[in-house]
């Protein structure tokens, strides 16, 4: 499929200027963008696995002990996420991100 516009067409910008040949990222940039990446589809997971957890306490298909480990895991891994988010510099609103017209992809608790 053709644009109907030439190779030097396509390297400009609406207002005439060119567009760089290369995206310019430096590797500390590159670390963190894939790092933040990866932080939100753990952080993504960490909220689907919670949200299963408390409904099935809620459905009385848990014991009592395995409610008590579902709880220290949780918050286990809610303090690893965190010390992982400051390692590489993010907030939690780093890893939300915006799906447009749908809203963030992480729900606000």
């Amino acid at each position: 499929m053709t644009t109907g516009r030439s190779p030097d067409d396509r390297d400009r910008r609406d207002d005439g200027s060119h567009l760089p040949r290369r995206l310019e990222l430096d590797k500390e940039s590159a670390r963190r963008s894939l790092a933040g990446l990866v932080l939100t589809i753990v952080e993504l997971l960490r909220q689907l696995m919670e949200r299963q957890a408390l409904r099935r306490i809620d459905q009385g298909d848990v014991s009592d002990e395995q409610i008590e480990e579902v709880g220290r895991t949780l918050m286990a891994l809610e303090e690893n996420m965190a010390e992982l988010r400051e390692h590489f510099g993010l907030t939690e609103d780093d890893l939300n991100i915006d799906l447009g017209p749908l809203g963030p992809l992480l729900p606000r608790d």
